[in-house]
């Protein structure tokens, strides 16, 4: 039986119920939540695809957890405090949502699953994010949309260690794909270490990804985003980490876990690929298969888009996966062209 964990923020703050149901400091409360497992209940933000991963991961850590309901911002902090929850999950929120999240926790008592309430600010505006990286030693990146921008998720605990794990590119509002196909070994290697160097300065714990431009060569930071963004598989299902598991293991204070595979997400020889569909109800049904994964949320969410994952060792054997899931999945032949968007056109 797994132990279940208490979150905690990543400056330290928050609280647990004792014995007689009064809240003391988690500092000295820590080590026996982990131990007898007193743990109340989280509260997850969003509905659908937004709190799909957030309630799986509480699952994988047997966690008990409690839908929003529709609830937002102090609405959903009273929802959680009558439904006898000490923590909230922010789920896909925006920087913007999760900030405000935070706040309301921190005057309420809840503990928040995600970075400390400055950092989060700071994440909202891209001019004092990029001033704060500037200061750690990072270059910056250019801000034109012309730009080539890669978008790079970074795990790090409370004891200063930082993971880079495998960085996406958006090539629509339905696609993306990972790793890029326009970073050379040498620029892939450079960037983990500017985004482990950036997310160490500023003291991150738990999940964030950090996005960069990439112009005549030059790599240089754009902008952050706290939490999980949704596109979360690409780097799981190429490094054998559980992103959202770990964004609350480390949030609790656990030890940063490395990934099954070398640096990166990479083991010996070529890298893997993984490409990220956001699908429609279609007329056929997926049969699953090596390399390929469905996110859908539950009929009772009233949502319908879903996310389709698939990877294989390179990006034929990605591609050819695709164009078997996205056949299956419409009921009907398709044909996927490399840079195709679409689903299945």
């Amino acid at each position: 039986m797994k132990t279940s964990f208490h979150a905690i923020t990543a400056d330290g703050q928050g609280h647990v119920g004792g014995a007689d149901g009064e809240s003391r400091s988690l500092h000295g409360a820590y080590d026996d939540v982990l131990r007898q497992g007193r743990w109340r209940g989280v509260m997850l933000a969003g509905s659908g695809l937004a709190a799909l991963r957030a309630g799986q991961a509480c699952t994988e850590l047997e966690l008990a957890w409690h839908d929003s309901g529709g609830a937002m911002g102090e609405a959903l902090v009273e929802r959680a405090r009558r439904w006898g929850c000490d923590a909230l999950h922010p789920g896909e929120a925006t920087a913007e949502e999760q900030w405000h999240l935070a706040r309301c926790c921190s005057r309420s008592g809840l503990a928040f699953i995600g970075p400390r309430e400055s950092l989060i600010a700071a994440m909202c505006d891209d001019d004092a994010a990029r001033q704060l990286m500037r200061e750690a030693g990072l270059p910056l990146g250019e801000m034109s949309e012309q730009a080539l921008r890669v978008h790079l998720p970074v795990l790090a605990d409370s004891r200063g260690q930082a993971l880079a794990l495998v960085e996406h590119q958006l090539l629509g509002a339905t696609f993306a794909m990972a790793p890029s196909e326009r970073l050379t070994p040498e620029q892939r290697a450079y960037l983990g270490q500017l985004a482990v160097q950036g997310a160490r300065s500023l003291g991150l714990v738990g999940l964030a990804t950090l996005s960069f431009s990439l112009a005549e060569n030059r790599l240089g930071f754009v902008s952050m985003r706290p939490g999980l963004t949704g596109y979360e598989g690409l780097a799981e299902v190429l490094s054998g980490l559980d992103l959202a598991v770990e964004q609350i293991r480390l949030v609790a204070g656990e030890r940063l876990r490395r990934p099954r595979v070398g640096h990166m997400g990479y083991g010996p020889g070529r890298p893997g690929q993984a490409r990220w569909r956001l699908l429609l109800p279609g007329g056929g049904q997926l049969g699953g298969g090596p390399g390929v994964r469905l996110d859908r949320p539950t009929p009772e969410a009233g949502k319908t888009e879903m996310r389709l994952l698939v990877w294989g060792r390179d990006g034929a054997e990605a591609r050819r996966r695709e164009r078997r899931a996205l056949a299956e999945w419409y009921g009907r032949p398709t044909g996927v062209s490399e840079d195709s968007n679409g689903a299945g056109e």
